[in-house]
This record gives structure tokens, C-alpha cells and sequence, in this order.
């Protein structure tokens, strides 16, 4: 069964590894146009399937995984910074507030499944940090990838208060659909997932225990 990631991101492929499944990472060919007025779970899961879509096009016979992140706060979608200026601009929008995550995945199964379809949403609280911590932040270089223009999984830690949710979820990919889907079709999944959620060993997982 040939399984690919629809991505360029490496904190998805990461993941997805975390399975012990083998699998190969293509790059989509998707533009992501958003627009204001649809909700954001509409949007996240139209792009999730776009970029599933562009690469099983091209690789027929495979199962293919598509994902997106976007933030909501106070009504307002975010995606990834267009620049530092951009991102200072969002972490002084989020700071000392609650935000939403929400992590869509589509799984297009072109092995005779039904596919799968879904989105998860995770509540961040940020700290009420100050404009040197956002500078500091700024400096780490790891913001311009990353919706909302922090890393939860990285330095962008110390911002963050607290999270309620599916910390995988929150990073850039949802695990357990995606094993549950794999077991409905007969797939074995080397890794003990309950023990990977009860260790929380991955990056700054235990963090927010």
C-alpha cells in the first residue's frame, strides 16, 4: 500500500512518522486562496483536499494525506506571516488572548477506500508577553513558516499559557484519524499510540501536561 504526505512541511512529516509506517513526502501543487467570507473549517479542509488532490493526480494507486492549519481569533482568520513585520503584528494580536487552531486532514484513497475527510480544532491561551519578548521571539527565525507566526512545538513555547486539545493536532497533524482510517483498512500501525499520548515525549509535548 503506498502512502504519501501531500507536504512541505517537516513538523507533518514528522508526525506522520510517528505511525513507524513507511511513506513518501511529495511536495502539492496547490495555491491557497483564501477568502474572508467562508468559515474557516470550510476553508482548512478545501485546502487540505487541494493539496491531496494535486499529488494524487499524479500518483494514482496510492493513499494519499493533505493537510492545513489556520487560526481564528476574534473572528478573524490567520494563516502564515507575509514577512516579520506581518508576524510581530499577529503575536501582538494573540498576546494575552485565547486563539483556535484548526488542523484539517484529508486522506484521498484511491486503493478502494472511502477516504477520510475531518478537522480538528485546539484553544491556545498566550501569555501576556511584552514587545521585547516578541522581538526576542522574532529573532529565532521561526516564525515565517508557521500560522499565527508562532511555533508551539518550538521557542514559541514560552508564549503560550496553556493549550485544551490534541497537542499533535495543534503542531500540524491530527494522529489518531488518521491511525483509526489506516486500521479500517487492514492496516497494522507498528506504534503503541496510547503510550505516545500517555509519554507525550514528542518536542514540547510534555510541556503542557
Amino acid at each position: 500500500m503506498r502512502l504519501i504526505l501531500a507536504s512541505t512541511s517537516p513538523r507533518r512529516r514528522e508526525i506522520l512518522s510517528l505511525l513507524g509506517l513507511p511513506f513518501e513526502v511529495i511536495a502539492p501543487e496547490f495555491d491557497e486562496l483564501p477568502l474572508t467570507d467562508r468559515p474557516i473549517a470550510e476553508e482548512v479542509l478545501d485546502f487540505a483536499v487541494g493539496k491531496a488532490q494535486s499529488v494524487a493526480r499524479r500518483h494514482p494507486a496510492s493513499m494519499v494525506f493533505g493537510s492545513d492549519t489556520m487560526i481564528l481569533i476574534n473572528a478573524t482568520k490567520i494563516g502564515k506571516p507575509d514577512g516579520i513585520a506581518d508576524a510581530k503584528q499577529m503575536l501582538r494580536s494573540l498576546s494575552g488572548k485565547t486563539h483556535r487552531i484548526f488542523t484539517s486532514v484529508a486522506v484521498l484513497d484511491d486503493l478502494g477506500g472511502p477516504g477520510l475527510r475531518i478537522v480538528e480544532e485546539v484553544a491556545v491561551k498566550m501569555r501576556g508577553y511584552s514587545e521585547k519578548e516578541i522581538e526576542d521571539y522574532l529573532s529565532c527565525n521561526e516564525s515565517l513558516d508557521k500560522a499565527g507566526g508562532y511555533s508551539i512545538q518550538g521557542k514559541g513555547r514560552a508564549l503560550i499559557e496553556s493549550i485544551r486539545g490534541d497537542y499533535l493536532a495543534a503542531v500540524g497533524l491530527p494522529l489518531k484519524p488518521i491511525a483509526d482510517y489506516l486500521k479500517s483498512r487492514g492496516v497494522f500501525i507498528p506504534s503503541d499510540l496510547d503510550k505516545l499520548y500517555s509519554d507525550m515525549s514528542f518536542l514540547n509535548w510534555k510541556s503542557f501536561s
